[in-house]
Order: C-alpha cells, then structure tokens, then sequence
C-alpha cells in the first residue's frame, strides 16, 4: 500500500466533521445509553450523572439533528418527551462496545501510564525553575 501522506491528511480531514459530532464525551455515553432501550430525559440524566441539563440537551439536540437519536414527545401530565437510537445511530453500537471493551481492559495501563508521567513531570518541574 502506498504512503500517500496528502491523500491520507485530506481522507482523516474529511471525516473530522462527522467525528466532531458523534465521538465527543456526551455523545457516546447517551448514544451508549439509548442502544439497550429508549428513554426519557431524566432518566438519561440519571445515568449520565454528572451531566448538566444544559450540556444534555444540547448534545441530544445535535444527535437528533445528525439522525442518529429520535424524539418523540409522549402527551401526559406533565408532557414528557422519549429519546431513542435510530437505525443510523445503532449502526455506532458495535464500535462504541469495542471502544468500551478497550477502556475496560486497557483502564489499568493507562492509569499506570499516567501516574508515571506525572512523576516524571513533577521531577523535572523543579529543575526547569532553576
């Protein structure tokens, strides 16, 4: 395969938008959440806890624009409004489980790897001072 350092910036420039929209923190975690069963916005909250009513609403805005989450107000008192996975969005499922595994076996190692740069950083801290 050749190297074809151009094509290769213009190809990963070219999916950076649609990255920007699906791979943030937010994002993958209410995506993660509405893949097993749809719901209703506090109880995303709930299980997003820390997430801000703000940062929610925005991120699910943006999902829903993007069609990966639909909305669907059901009438009650008080009105409530259901989010759930769209077809298009479901098709994220198998690499956000993949993404989740790696976290899962990788947590250990990357916790360890930063531990050690820190130190490495906190000895260096003072000699750059002198």
């Amino acid at each position: 395969m050749e190297n074809d350092i151009p094509a290769l910036l213009a190809e990963i420039n070219s999916t950076r938008p649609v990255l920007e929209q699906v791979a943030n923190k937010w994002s993958v975690l209410i995506l993660t959440v509405l893949c097993t069963q749809p719901a209703r916005f506090n109880a995303i909250k709930r299980r997003l806890d820390p997430i801000t009513h703000k940062a929610l609403t925005e991120a699910l805005r943006r999902l829903e624009r993007n069609g990966l989450v639909s909305r669907r107000v059901i009438a009650s008192s008080p009105v409530a409004v259901e989010y759930a996975i769209t077809p298009l969005g479901r098709t994220l499922q198998a690499p956000f489980v993949a993404l989740v595994t790696w976290a899962k076996e990788q947590g250990a190692a990357i916790e360890l790897a930063r531990q050690a740069y820190d130190r490495q950083h906190a000895a260096e801290a003072p000699q750059q001072r002198a």
